[in-house]
């Protein structure tokens, strides 16, 4: 749609390996549109979900450092309100920074990620759990091999 991806909930895009999340510094920015609770707009095969809806519709990535230790970053800033909204994750190899329309609205310390080299699944889970899939669009998805401030 207008150059956009719609998703309806049952399709999703498969993108070869980009990068490993535990190699260095990365950030990942798109321009989302609609979305449900605990639906998912960038995930990693056989990894974990980068950009995710928290059940109250707000921003969270499960990108974290491995073990019980690791935890997932959670914003309250709600994205499923039916407007366009720029969200991102940076990882600065510090922190993890998640932004929604260009302001920091999580952060925490994180001095490592856990690996994973597959591919990306843009509107589904890394599960394919059907629940995950992405109903709305999806624009603009851009990766960076270093720390991006919006």
């Amino acid at each position: 749609m207008d150059g956009a991806l719609e998703l309806d909930g049952a399709t999703f895009v498969t993108t070869d390996a980009v990068l490993d999340p535990s190699e260095g510094p990365f950030s990942v920015f798109a321009w989302v549109k609609g979305g449900a609770l605990g639906q998912v707009m960038i995930s990693q095969v056989g990894g974990v979900n980068w950009l995710t809806v928290t059940s109250e519709g707000a921003l969270m990535t499960e990108l974290r450092r491995s073990g019980r230790q690791g935890k997932s970053l959670t914003s309250a800033s709600v994205i499923t309100d039916g407007n366009w909204h720029r969200v991102g994750f940076v990882w600065d190899g510090s922190n993890r920074i998640l932004y929604v329309d260009d302001v920091q609205v999580a952060r925490d310390a994180q001095t490592s990620l856990a690996g994973s080299a597959g591919g990306l699944d843009i509107g589904a889970g890394c599960t394919l759990s059907p629940a995950s899939f992405w109903s709305g669009l999806i624009d603009d998805v851009r990766i960076y091999d270093r720390a991006v401030q919006p």
